[in-house]
């Protein structure tokens, strides 16, 4: 028989961590900083503050930096023109959006109304509210303003719906209230039910007493913190043992425990040795393995998991997994240990919104149902709603997950500040070309008399060498000084300007106009096509003629080798290396010196390239 306990590292003003670990192996975990508790759950009274008919919502200012977005599905009856404040709603029975009235019509900027958050903000979005509340105990949830009573929708079969239906009509529930049995409730006793409601409507006059002082935005009702909602959501028969490391912590547990679950076989353990409980148990590890990205599969395939602010996408590789007889049976052997793994990181990820399973191609319909209804199977176990689409013909597995809090990634990362989380930089003749593009309109304008560009070693290596002729051709043609700065402190794949007039003075890049091309610039070609073949481009020949228009240009490679310049990328050997190689050189170079006037020839490369401690900006 499997052993399944929960831990609780306890830090009091700093952090609470659960886990629930069955034989060893992580199942569960969630965490709760004391400077970002969740507002999930939290029921306010706010101030509509503005309405959007042509998305159907309303926008409530609550009291949190961002209002929370109502849409009009979340609306309640009591709210439709012609309704009062004690109009119900029968449980299950939640209006049809055909049947609502337009939001324009039921509220208006200004107007009172209470909302419970259903979800927290993601990236620019705000939190999602309703004004269906409810308020869950242990085995009861109570919902004000609706009727008659309702079983979980994670209960499908229907005899056991109709069981707890009955259980429900034992118990003399109060008016005006809906009330949904969970799960954790189907086998419990008439009195450990009422002990439930009770409690339940402990809460509900505490509410009422903070809604009647009337100020808004107000907190009506606040979700508990991690350690009573763990108890209250994940305290099941199969739990044997619960560890704390607080004392403090312990004995709230403990006095709650006593109050909604007293018959409960859980053993509470207060955990006292010095080495932290987690590593002691070997749970920290497996914490710190839920944000890798890949994920190994027993079998030697694995998952990669990727979150978007879109959706959740997951594919499945079958890596070293060769075990199986043929390739349809390993890609159906390899899906199962998948969408069992699967289930458990949606869990231990905290990963909601759209989840994208990219799964082996499956030809045999068979396998498909099998794998579709062993992942339905594992989901059971999931508290948070899900729905299941077929897999498709390209072997994807849709999903969609209730997501009520940020996942683990977006709480414990931020973005990368050299990439900004797109996980790729830009290479670096890629941004050199930007860069030289931007340095051109740069010095197109009239005011600006000197331009200077700070990048790092890795940018200024491929400036200061391939794009040496460039750079000299655009001072020259342009009249004006251009300066590479070199600093160890800016990102790789970022090109920072500075601007100054003829006296030195700053020029704020940022407010200079946009670029834009006066007078008659565009000239029609009047050329008369002929019937030669001297559209074709010969690469040698055009590098050979750009290389005429710099006749005293030293060579890159020996230019770079001259500046020594720390941190700055070595040249590639020359793929003309050796005497054939030197030969052709000294010829180009001859070339160049037969083909323009001496003074060209003596004029020197005006491109400065100095260090951060070597230099400061003129005028600064």
């Amino acid at each position: 028989m499997s052993k399944r306990e929960m831990v609780v590292n306890y830090v009091p003003g700093e952090e609470c961590r659960v886990a629930v670990i069955e034989d060893g192996k992580l199942e569960e975990f969630h965490a709760e900083r004391s400077d970002s508790v969740s507002h999930v759950g939290n029921i306010y009274l706010g101030t509509v503050v503005n309405v959007e008919p042509a998305i159907q919502a309303a926008f409530v200012d609550f009291g949190l930096e961002s209002s929370g977005f109502l849409h009009v599905s979340d609306l309640h009856p009591r709210y439709f023109p012609g309704e009062d404040s004690d109009t119900t709603e029968m449980v299950g029975k939640k209006t049809p959006r055909r049947e609502r009235p337009p939001i324009q019509h039921c509220l208006r900027r200004g107007q009172e109304i209470a909302v419970q958050v259903l979800k927290e903000g993601v990236g620019t979005k705000g939190p999602t509210v309703t004004s269906y509340l409810s308020i869950p105990g242990r085995f009861l949830v109570m919902m004000p303003l609706m009727d008659r009573v309702g079983v979980s929708r994670k209960v499908e079969d229907e005899d056991t719906r109709r069981k707890m239906r009955d259980i429900l009509d034992q118990l003399e529930l109060p008016d005006g209230f809906g009330f949904i049995l969970r799960t954790a409730g189907l086998e419990r006793t008439k009195l450990e039910l009422k002990r439930d409601l009770a409690y339940l409507q402990r809460l509900w006059k505490d509410m009422e007493r903070r809604w009647k002082k009337g100020a808004r935005p107000r907190l009506l009702y606040s979700e508990q913190d991690l350690l009573v909602r763990s108890l209250r959501d994940m305290l099941t028969t199969e739990i044997d043992r619960i560890v704390i490391d607080h004392e403090g912590a312990l004995r709230r547990a403990a006095r709650f425990l006593k109050i909604v679950a007293p018959r409960s076989a859980a053993n509470l353990v207060h955990y006292t040795a010095k080495t932290p409980l987690f590593s002691a148990m070997g749970i920290e590890q497996q914490i710190r393995n839920i944000h890798s990205r890949e994920v190994p599969l027993p079998s030697g395939g694995r998952l990669v998991i990727d979150e978007t602010e879109a959706l959740v996408a997951i594919d499945v590789n079958s890596g070293k997994s060769r075990d199986a007889r043929d390739a349809e049976t390993n890609a159906y052997e390899t899906n199962l240990e998948a969408v069992d793994e699967i289930a458990r990181q949606l869990r231990l990820r905290d990963l909601g919104g759209i989840v994208v399973n990219d799964l082996i191609d499956m030809r045999m319909m068979r396998h498909r149902k099998e794998v579709e209804n062993r992942f339905r199977d594992k989901l059971k176990n999931d508290r948070a709603r899900s729905t299941l689409v077929p897999i498709s013909e390209f072997g994807i597995l849709e999903m969609t997950r209730q997501r009520m809090r940020g996942s683990h990634e977006s709480v414990h990362f931020g973005e990368c500040a050299t990439c900004r989380g797109r996980g790729l930089v830009q290479k670096a003749d890629s941004v050199a070309a930007d860069a030289m593009r931007d340095l051109a309109t740069l010095l197109e304008y009239p005011r600006v008399g000197k331009a200077e560009m700070v990048v790092s070693p890795r940018i200024a290596g491929e400036m200061l060498s391939t794009r040496r002729r460039a750079l000299n051709r655009l001072e020259r043609t342009s009249g004006k000084q251009v300066e590479v700065r070199i600093s160890e402190a800016i990102a790789v794949d970022r090109v920072t300007f500075y601007a100054y007039d003829e006296r030195g003075a700053d020029i704020d890049v940022a407010r200079l106009p946009s670029p834009r091309a006066e007078g008659d610039v565009f000239t029609p070609w009047a050329e008369a096509a002929g019937a030669s073949d001297d559209w074709a481009v010969d690469a040698d020949d055009e590098a050979t003629q750009a290389a005429a228009l710099d006749p005293a240009e030293p060579e890159p490679e020996a230019e770079m080798e001259s500046l020594m310049l720390p941190g700055v990328d070595q040249m590639e050997p020359d793929p003309e290396g050796g005497e054939g190689g030197k030969k052709k050189r000294r010829r180009r170079r001859r070339g160049r010196g037969r083909d323009h006037d001496g003074d060209d020839r003596e004029a020197a490369p005006l491109v400065a390239a100095r260090t951060n401690e070597e230099s400061r900006r003129p005028g600064a």
